[in-house]
């Protein structure tokens, strides 16, 4: 799992050969935190079919308003450049990983 920002999202997440998991997230969010080692896991096990990235809301609002990101942490599955699943609020890791199944 690794951090982007406004200035590399497109590169990094709408230019992507494979679908990409976004955590829109905040310092100062506590289910951000409690997600952060499930994204962690899921980056790890699903790295050949899904890209796994997470981006502060604070220090980059361009991108978290273009989306319509109000709540964090929210959670958007991007294929092709475009958001085609899209989730807020921590989940455990098997319902994540059901809910992503549908979406990748």
């Amino acid at each position: 799992m690794r951090d982007v920002t406004d200035a590399d999202f497109e590169e990094q997440v709408l230019r992507a050969g494979k679908p990409v998991l976004v955590e829109f997230t905040a310092t100062w969010c506590g289910p951000c935190r409690q997600l952060a080692p499930v994204l962690r896991s899921i980056a790890e096990e699903e790295r050949e079919r899904l890209d796994v990235v997470a981006i502060d809301v604070d220090a980059n609002p361009e991108t978290a308003a273009r989306y319509g990101v109000l709540s964090m942490p929210t959670l958007m599955v991007f294929k092709a450049g475009e958001p085609v699943w899209s989730r807020v609020g921590a989940r455990p890791k098997r319902r994540l990983l059901e809910e992503l199944t549908e979406a990748v």
